[in-house]
């Protein structure tokens, strides 16, 4: 197997938010208490685990000839649950090891990366806290990772989940402005002692590829690699909403880096995908629908870009 991943000269990012990856206990301090199983909600061991399951089955599809190099997740909620994700759940066979932030964010969800250590080495990481706005609640920290490829190659990854867009996309954009810039300043950092810098950002973004965060994101030289990425089945966004398909997952790259983009597109086998009643086509097949178990697997559609190394 370690031979074929040496042979094959592709690199594999993904990216998903996971929707609600939560466990079934309680963290002091954070605001999970839905997902407990005396809530509303009723979240419990069977329907974790059967998340865990879910979300293992669902990234291990993302690529055809071996697993993906790297994975970007969003809305994961502590160490226990990538513990039991990497190490317990359908997903154990694949090896991957894990990085992943502790936040201020109230609910307590965070971002991680996962990563193969047959074909990524890190070498440093840390998380970047993010000093709210006026109006902001603490948020997501930024998770930030340098290693080096089995090709020789350093990567540097961002994995970024911005604040929604609860209370209006004006009101709430400073919000998500104040991450882009936060997130600009280390690649520029980055860029300043090495300009050819290969790096990458990854996440959920909760904006459109042509909103002010994003072009933010294009004034400091990160191209949107999957700005025109699509799926299968008439799929034309990570996420929809009352009807429409919206792209606020989102992958970036440096041009040292975006030279080398061999695919991206957006995963959609029929599994992760249902037919949607009310506005024809398919939407993706979730957790929850409103407070009703749905036994899916996320609200959000994976991001796939295949580099050549």
């Amino acid at each position: 197997m370690i031979l074929s991943l040496l042979l094959s000269g592709f690199f594999t990012l993904v990216e998903l938010n996971c929707e609600n990856l939560f466990d079934y206990t309680h963290d002091d301090g954070k605001q999970d208490t839905e997902y407990l199983p005396e809530a509303t909600r009723h979240w419990n061991s069977y329907r974790y685990w059967h998340k865990l399951n879910n979300i293992a089955q669902e990234l291990v599809s993302c690529s055809d000839e071996h697993i993906p190099d790297l994975i970007a997740l969003c809305e994961v909620e502590n160490d226990s649950v990538l513990h039991d994700l990497t190490k317990r759940s359908l997903l154990r066979n694949a090896g991957y090891e894990y990085l992943m932030t502790s936040s201020p964010d109230q609910r307590g969800i965070d971002v991680a990366l996962l990563y193969s250590p047959f074909t990524f080495a890190p070498i440093r990481h840390n998380a970047i806290r993010v000093q709210p706005v006026v109006g902001m609640r603490p948020t997501r920290d930024v998770l930030y990772v340098c290693g080096e490829t089995v090709s020789g190659d350093t990567l540097h990854v961002f994995v970024v989940h911005q604040p929604s867009r609860f209370g209006g996309e004006k009101y709430s954009r400073p919000f998500r402005m104040a991450v882009a810039d936060r997130v600009c300043q280390s690649v520029d950092s980055i860029r300043v002692l090495s300009p050819e810098a290969k790096i990458l950002i990854a996440g959920d973004f909760n904006d459109g590829a042509d909103s002010p965060s994003m072009r933010l994101y294009a004034q400091h030289g990160l191209m949107n690699l999957t700005k025109e990425a699509r799926g299968e089945h008439g799929v034309k966004g990570t996420y929809r909403y009352q009807g429409e398909w919206e792209s606020i997952d989102h992958i970036l790259a440096t041009t040292a880096l975006s030279s080398r983009v061999d695919t991206t597109m957006i995963h959609t086998p029929l599994f992760l995908l249902e037919e949607e009643p009310r506005y024809g086509g398919y939407r993706p097949k979730r957790t929850y629908v409103g407070m009703r178990y749905h036994s899916g697997y996320s609200d959000h559609l994976p991001l796939i870009v295949r580099f050549t190394f």
